[in-house]
């Protein structure tokens, strides 16, 4: 196996399956379409056409939007609060590694660039990625609304009613069930694997204490 693999496997693993469960999602959801279409009547769409359609749109953003939202909340989360024995958690009565003050590694020529800069450049990498996921949050907010507005109209029109604008669609229930139904999923799932690795262990896996750790030890 070349270094460079090995050195970034996780990426290209995790890109790999993501762009496999996304192509299937698009697969299926265009048979899905064309279904619909078929039921109303209507003609079926070629596979390229459907990565136009709100349908694709807003089931692609629907969900990026929870994922974005629940890692921004959970690195802001993970710096301020805590969790007994979890490898989740920062250790609640010992100094760790992240509180560190980077301005005390300014004269460290392998500091990154903005820690040797200061100032302002400084204050806004070290929210950095909170602010990341907070940007890919609102941007994929966006992509929802306007996929979801186009396909709520493209339902509309069946019925004979009128279409509704992308900052419409944001004051309409539907929009909301769509969100909530998925964040709330992810807040399940973090709030498992949070009480999960206070008790529980998987051997190698930097998710989880060693599996010899005492259940109220915290993680770093």
């Amino acid at each position: 196996m070349p270094r460079w693999v090995k050195d970034n496997s996780l990426l290209i693993v995790n890109l790999f399956l993501f762009l496999f469960f996304w192509g299937g999602m698009a697969i299926t959801g265009w048979y899905t379409y064309n279904e619909e279409q078929l039921s109303h009547g209507q003609s079926p769409i070629a596979f390229p056409q459907f990565f136009g359609t709100g349908e694709f749109f807003e089931a692609t953003f629907e969900n990026w939007e929870s994922e974005f939202l629940q890692m921004g909340m959970y690195v802001v989360l993970t710096a301020f609060l805590f969790q007994k024995g979890s490898a989740e958690s920062k250790p609640i009565d010992e100094p760790a590694p992240q509180d560190e003050d980077p301005r005390d590694k300014a004269d460290d020529p392998r500091a990154p660039w903005p820690v040797r800069r200061g100032g302002m450049v400084l204050k806004v990498y070290e929210n950095s990625l909170s602010i990341l996921f907070l940007v890919l949050f609102l941007l994929s907010v966006v992509g929802h609304a306007v996929g979801g507005a186009a396909a709520y109209s493209e339902e509309q029109a069946q019925h004979g009613e009128p279409p509704v604008s992308a900052w419409e669609y944001l004051g309409i229930s539907q929009f909301w069930f769509e969100s909530f139904q998925n964040w709330q999923s992810e807040f399940m799932v973090v709030a498992v694997i949070v009480w999960a690795t206070v008790y529980l262990r998987q051997r190698a896996s930097s998710q989880s204490k060693p599996v010899a750790a005492p259940y109220d030890e915290t993680g770093a």
